[in-house]
This record gives C-alpha cells, structure tokens and sequence, in this order.
C-alpha cells in the first residue's frame, strides 16, 4: 500500500509538470497559428517542383512541431499536389505534439531525434518514390485542415479605419493574457521547475533550462499578439483553435499519463521489468504509434525521459506515429493511411534490427 503523502508527492508532481508542458505546447502553437495567418498560407504554398524538393519540403514541414506542417501536407497530395514518397517523408519526419513535450523534457536529445527522423525520412520518401516510377494517384478531395478568412488580412490594425472592426479587449483576451503573463512569471521564478523556487541562473544549449529562457522570451512575443492582434484572429484562431480545441486534451492527456506513470513508479520496479523486454516494449511501441491521435505515445517520452526505457522505444514509436496530423487523411484515402502505416511499421522494424546488430 502507498502511503498517502507518495500519493499526494506524486499528485502535485504531476500537476506540475502537466502545467509546464501544456504551457509550453500552448505557447508554442499560438506562435505556429500567427505565423500561418501573418503569411496568409504561403508559408504551406504548393511546391511544384521536383520530386526531391517536394520531399525535403514535405519532411521539414512534418518537422514542424505540433501537426500544422502535417495538415499541410496530407492536404497538398489529396489535391495531387506532392507524390507518396513526399506524404511518407512528412509522416515519419513529425511526432505531433509529442514533439513540444520532448523539447521540454530532455531538448537536447529531441533535437537529435528530429534530426534523425528527418534525415530517414527523406531517405525514405526518395526510395520509394524512386520505385513507384511515377505512378499517379486517384483524384481526391479534402478540404483544408487549417482556415483562413478574409478577416485574417487585416491581422493587426494599429490604428483603426473606417469600415474596419475597432480592437476589444474583452474576456477571451483578458483570460489569455492574464494566462500567459501567470505562465511566464512561474517560469521565470523556478515554480516549474524541479527544485521549486529556484530562480533560474546560467544558460546551457543543451541543459534542462535552456527551454525556460527561449520560452520566456517567446513568451512576451505572445503577449505582444495578445495584446495587438485583431478580435478576429483571437476569437477564430487562438481561442476556438488552440484554447478550446487543443488546450483542454493536452493538459488531460499530459497529467493523466504523468500521474498514471507516476504512481506506476510507486508499485512496480519498471526499470527492472522492461530492462530485460526491450523487444517487447519495441513491439508495444510500435503498436501504439499506429493510432493517428497526439496523447497515447506520451508514456513512452515520459518512461524515457525517467529513464526506465532505452531509445530503441522511442525511436520505434516516434517514427510509427505522427501525432493526429494523418487524421484527415483517413477520411479522404484510408487505402494512402494503412499503405504509409505499413511502410512506417516496416521501417521501424529494421531500423531496431539494424541497430541489434551494429551497437
């Protein structure tokens, strides 16, 4: 039986971090959402070029942490605009929402991860374009996953003209801002770190802290949206996009998983379990990684972040999922999602096989 002051600990650790990450995942797709609307979609413009670049660009959109670069892609093939190979470069390059959590968990080996995921990815994409030969696709129709309106043009109005809406600040901004300004004081102050209170001093690249610096600066970047952007732009893309739609699923998704991990931790001896089932686990992973939903996949950068499960679990999952940026693909071409899922599992697989034999 677990006392209750472990359960209490375990409790409030749990809350804790739930809030950092879910801070640092909101602040980094409201930065995603102002720069898709700023460009006015251009920035995910059709790229009718090569076959190569259409898989570079594809691979450096899935990327993209959170799953806009994904969208953007599934969206460019079923208009027959990007070819597989380039669909399965995005796929295995993105790990959804995953990607904020292991920026803020262990950065510096997530940067190396991306990186790979990139690198295999294009690899990957340009084989199997390659083989295809250029065969074309079945005409589809999807409508866009991310919207922009007529409004979005008028993104920031200094100064008000006539026939222009005047800027309110009413309740939605104010929860917002007074959110954010909660957020990045708690940041700064060491609250959300591990040894509570501790202000925080020093700057490693590669260290725990360097993402609280880039976050709080990034931060006061989005106060400043917050406080000149349009009602438009704050009703249609922050608040019903990202505060109702993402915000709520992040922060239960996060601190169910943290808490359930956590209070695992108290019962049983993982590190001693899975240090003996690494092919297991590998299996498991690659098994979770097939759902097209950001969430489930958090166990797994949460055990390794711990330390309980070695990188050959992570690795395997990370390139099977891609976070929920393949949903939309599902609806228009289940055939394009099961083929793209069965390359990934394949992939997966030889990858652990390979790194058996040369580590």
């Amino acid at each position: 039986m677990v006392p209750f002051p472990d359960i209490l600990e375990t409790l409030i650790e749990a809350l804790r971090t739930a809030v950092l990450v879910s801070g640092l995942v909101v602040i980094m797709m409201m930065l995603i959402e102002s720069f898709n609307v700023e460009s006015r979609g251009r920035a995910f413009a059709p790229l009718r070029r090569s076959g190569f670049l259409q898989v570079i660009s594809s691979a450096l959109l899935g990327s993209i942490p959170g799953c806009v670069g994904g969208f953007a892609v599934v969206s460019l093939y079923t208009h027959r605009m990007l070819s597989f190979g380039a669909l399965l470069a995005m796929m295995i390059a993105s790990v959804g929402d995953e990607s904020f959590m292991m920026l803020a968990m262990f950065p510096g080996k997530a940067v190396l991860l991306f990186a790979g995921l990139f690198v295999l990815g294009v690899c990957t994409g340009l084989v199997v374009d390659r083989l295809s030969n250029g065969q074309k696709r079945v005409p589809t129709r999807l409508e866009d996953t991310y919207d922009l309106h007529d409004e979005d043009g008028h993104h920031h109005d200094p100064v008000p003209q006539e026939g222009k809406q005047v800027r309110r600040y009413g309740w939605k901004r104010m929860v917002m801002l007074l959110g954010v300004a909660l957020f990045l004081a708690a940041l700064l102050s060491g609250w959300l770190e591990e040894d509570e209170g501790a202000p925080l001093s020093g700057f490693n690249l590669l260290g725990e802290k360097w993402i609280f610096w880039i976050f709080g600066a990034l931060s006061l970047v989005v106060l400043g949206e917050l406080i000149f952007a349009s009602d438009h732009f704050i009703q249609e893309h922050l608040w019903e996009h990202i505060i109702r739609r993402h915000l709520p699923s992040i922060f239960g998704w996060t601190f169910g998983v943290l808490l359930a991990v956590g209070l695992l931790f108290r019962f049983v001896d993982l590190e001693a379990w899975i240090g003996g089932n690494t092919s297991i686990m590998v299996l498991l992973a690659i098994a979770v990684g097939l759902i097209p939903e950001s969430g489930p996949h958090l166990a797994f950068v949460t055990l390794y972040a711990g330390g309980v499960i070695p990188f050959d679990v992570l690795l395997a999952n990370s390139i099977v999922q891609d976070g929920h940026a393949s949903l939309p693909l599902i609806a228009d071409s289940k055939k394009a999602f099961v083929k793209a899922k069965a390359f990934k599992v394949g992939i997966a697989l030889v990858v652990f096989l390979v790194r058996g034999l040369l580590l």
